[in-house]
């Protein structure tokens, strides 16, 4: 089943539980799916990758804008948007864990031959692909650096 359905089905799920803050979530996604299928150049389907891309970026998003409204002291904005941010989480892949993520790029450096901080662009092209929606990219960076220094 595509992310659209399952989007489209949970709207309906939540307009009959009367879930204004899954409701409203689950809107933003579809609202993001119908942009990226109707932009100039696409083909009208989203392909899983892109999904995934559209998935974390929203997340990312909401991640940001909770942390603005933390550091603004607005509880009020905050709730909204960890709660939006939970619903987004249901439809991305598991996060995984920062020993988790440091042992897949111990075994990528391995893979790629890396051994300086020189060779951090390979490592990251690697590592991208494979930790996608799993694992945030400046995490990511930060423990490459930390690996190949």
């Amino acid at each position: 089943m595509s992310l659209k359905t399952d989007v489209e089905s949970g709207i309906k799920d939540a307009m009959r539980a009367k879930d204004q803050d899954t409701l409203r979530a689950l809107r933003a996604i579809k609202s993001l799916i119908l942009l990226e299928e109707t932009k100039g150049g696409a083909t009208g389907e989203l392909t899983a990758d892109d999904e995934l891309k559209l998935l974390t970026k929203a997340a990312k998003q909401r991640r940001e804008s909770a942390d603005i409204y933390k550091s603004q002291n607005r509880p009020d904005l905050l709730e909204k948007e960890e709660a939006e941010l939970a619903i987004i989480e249901q439809f991305l892949p598991k996060q995984l864990t920062e020993d988790e993520v440091k042992a897949k790029l111990q075994d990528i450096i391995t893979r790629v031959g890396a051994s300086s901080p020189a060779d951090m662009g390979k490592v990251m092209g690697v590592a991208t692909k494979e930790l996608a929606g799993q694992a945030d990219g400046r995490v990511v960076s930060t423990l490459v650096k930390s690996l190949l220094a």
